[in-house]
């Protein structure tokens, strides 16, 4: 049997992930199948099987990369051992960082109800390691007496979720810039934890 044009020698595993990763965005991971994302990359449905096991392992692989790909960059930030210091650190880097990758970032927090729970405990496990730096951040800036934090947990969940809505408004052509738009989050999670003490 001839091989269809564009199929298996010119389609790759990226460009099925983008195409799923454009669609999930869009539509919703229940709403997408894998029809739709082989007719997206030009190939017959049964041609994505040769780089994912099914949808499953495909929304699993996009949150996985995203999640390892932020923890790397992180990662290579330089570190401060000012805990204030470090907080507008994160906070830069969180908005900087998530704002390059809509929907990356609306698939990876918004389709966990849809993930198996074997691949749940996989993410959300990368999803706690990287949350536990800003609780690190706000628990040695309480033991420094610098931010007045009642519950560090909650407000580091309180401040990501904060941050991370940032990529459901921002436009490039509005009226902030990016830095602009930084500042003022930075002023608003130095209010929250309290910097400088009751």
């Amino acid at each position: 049997m001839a091989r269809t044009t564009g199929s298996h020698s010119d389609i790759t595993g990226p460009k099925i992930r983008e195409a799923a990763l454009r669609l999930f965005a869009e539509y919703g991971y229940a709403a997408v199948s894998m029809r739709q994302i082989a007719s997206e990359v030009g190939v017959q449905a049964g041609a994505l099987y040769n780089y994912t096991a099914d949808k499953q392992s495909l929304l699993a692989g996009l949150m996985r990369s995203h999640l390892e790909d932020l923890l790397e960059a992180r990662a290579a930030e330089p570190a401060s051992p000012d805990p204030l210091a470090r907080l507008e650190a994160f906070t830069a880097f969180h908005i900087r960082y998530h704002l390059e990758r809509p929907d990356a970032v609306f698939i990876a927090y918004m389709e966990l109800r849809n993930l198996s729970p074997e691949n749940f405990r996989e993410i959300e496990g990368l999803r706690r390691a990287y949350e536990n730096e800003l609780e690190t951040i706000l628990r040695d800036g309480v033991a420094a007496g610098v931010f007045d934090v009642a519950d560090p947990k909650v407000a580091t969940l309180a401040v990501i979720a904060m941050l991370t809505g940032v990529t459901t408004w921002y436009r490039e052509a509005g009226r902030l810039s990016r830095d602009e738009v930084t500042g003022a989050y930075c002023a608003m999670v130095r209010k929250l934890v309290a910097a400088g003490g009751a």
